[in-house]
C-alpha cells in the first residue's frame, strides 16, 4: 500500500513538474497555488458536470443509487485515510487488502438489504395482485 501511494504521488509529482516547465515555456508564472486553484478549478469543474450528469440520469431510476455512489465513495475515501493514517502513526499495518476488506463488508451488507427490499417489493406486489382479483 505505501508502495502505491509513493507511485501515485511520484505520478503526481511528475505531471506538476511538466506542468511547470510547459507553463514557463509559453512565459507563464504561477505560484504554486495559483497552479493548485486553476488545476482544481478546472478538474472539478469538469468532474462536477460529468457526475452531475450521470446523476441526473440516475436520478431518474433511484435515488438510491445515489446513495449508493455516495456512501461507497466516502467509504472508500475513509478507508484509505485510515491506512494513510496507520502508516504515519505506526499503529496497525497499512495495507491496500484492509481497504478491499472493508468495501467488500459494505458490498455485502447492501446486497443483503438489495435483496430485503427485493422481497418486500415483490411481496407488496403479489399482495395488490390479491386485493385487486378480490374486487373483481
Amino acid at each position: 500500500m505505501g508502495e502505491v501511494i509513493r507511485l501515485l504521488a511520484d505520478l503526481v509529482n511528475e505531471i506538476h513538474d511538466i506542468l511547470d516547465k510547459i507553463l514557463k515555456v509559453i512565459g507563464i508564472e504561477l505560484s504554486d497555488k495559483a497552479l493548485h486553484f486553476i488545476l482544481f478549478g478546472f478538474m472539478g469543474m469538469f468532474m462536477f458536470l460529468a457526475v452531475n450528469a450521470v446523476f441526473k440520469r440516475i436520478s431518474k431510476w433511484s435515488i438510491s443509487a445515489i446513495s449508493f455512489i455516495y456512501t461507497f465513495t466516502f467509504l472508500a475515501v475513509l478507508a484509505l485515510s485510515i491506512e494513510i493514517e496507520q502508516k504515519i502513526t505506526g499503529r496497525g499495518n497499512m495495507e491496500f487488502n484492509d481497504i478491499v476488506a472493508g468495501l467488500l463488508g459494505f458490498l455485502a451488507l447492501i446486497g443483503v438489504y438489495a435483496i430485503i427490499q427485493g422481497v418486500i417489493y415483490y411481496l407488496k406486489r403479489v399482495y395488490k395482485k390479491g386485493e385487486k382479483s378480490k374486487m373483481s
